[in-house]
């Protein structure tokens, strides 16, 4: 089934979420449950204000859900196929790594 090309991009537009190394971190973060901005922050080597901006789109892209409590912001995984995915992709990387190199010429 061919997909229509709104749907493709869609699906791009989620591909491109996974597409930075801050947001990939992010994602890593969540999967010990729900956390808040400063949370996130002080686990991640940058700062607030990049952690909000990527926050943020994944939030966009329905990556992840966002709760509010008091004066906090909760963020979680909104889908745990986001774990499936990244690890689809881990495990095509380390078969590739342990292919033998190719020559070429």
């Amino acid at each position: 089934m061919k997909l229509a090309p709104n749907d493709l991009e869609r699906v791009a537009t989620l591909f491109r979420a996974f597409s930075e190394p801050t947001r990939l971190a992010i994602i890593q973060e969540m999967k010990d449950g729900e956390k808040s901005v400063s949370e996130i922050v002080e686990a991640l080597t940058t700062t607030q204000a990049n952690v909000s901006k990527q926050l943020r789109l994944l939030y966009e892209t329905g990556i992840l859900t966002r709760r509010k409590e008091g004066t906090s912001v909760l963020y979680a995984i909104g889908d745990p196929m986001v774990f499936e995915l990244c690890r689809l992709v881990c495990d095509k990387l380390n078969r590739d790594l342990a292919k033998p190199k190719r020559l070429k010429f």
